[in-house]
C-alpha cells in the first residue's frame, strides 16, 4: 500500500510541475504575442490562437496520460502496452469503464491517477478561461 501512495504522489507531483511548465510557457507566449492579437484579422488571429492554446494543454494532459500508463508499464500491470494506455487514459479521465483494471495489490493508483485528472483538468480549464478571458477585456 505504501509504495502505491508514493508513486500515486510522485506522479501527481511531476504531472502538476510538466502541467504548470506548459501554462507558463502559454502565458509567455500570451504575454509576447497577446497584443498582436487584438490587430488586424481578430477573428483569424483568435481562432488560431485558441485553437493552438487548447491543443498546447491537450499535450500537457497528454503526457501526464502516457506518464502514468509507462508507469503501469513498468511496474507490470498490463501485459500489453495498449492496456496500460487505455486504463491511464479511462482513469485518468474518471471514466473508470471497469473493462480493464488493475489487479487488487495496485488498485489503489487508479484512484491517485483519477484524483491527478481531476486536477490537470482543473488547472488547464481555469488557465483556459482566464487567459480568453483576459484577451475579451482588451478588444474592448
Amino acid at each position: 500500500m505504501f509504495a502505491q501512495i508514493i508513486i500515486g504522489s510522485a506522479l501527481i507531483v511531476v504531472t502538476v510541475i510538466i502541467e504548470a511548465a506548459f501554462i507558463g510557457m502559454a502565458i509567455a507566449v500570451l504575454n509576447r504575442h497577446g497584443p498582436n492579437l487584438l490587430k488586424g484579422h481578430r477573428i483569424i488571429k483568435m481562432t488560431v490562437f485558441i485553437t493552438g492554446i487548447t491543443l498546447w494543454m491537450v499535450a500537457a494532459l497528454s503526457i501526464a496520460v502516457w506518464l502514468w500508463a509507462v508507469t503501469f508499464i513498468v511496474l507490470e500491470l498490463f501485459a500489453l502496452p495498449e492496456d496500460a494506455l487505455y486504463f491511464a487514459a479511462v482513469s485518468f479521465t474518471t471514466l473508470g469503464f471497469g473493462d480493464v483494471l488493475l489487479e487488487k495489490p495496485w488498485r489503489l493508483l487508479s484512484g491517485f491517477s483519477a484524483a491527478n485528472g481531476l486536477i490537470l483538468f482543473s488547472l488547464t480549464t481555469a488557465f483556459l478561461f482566464e487567459a480568453f478571458g483576459r484577451l475579451q477585456v482588451h478588444q474592448k
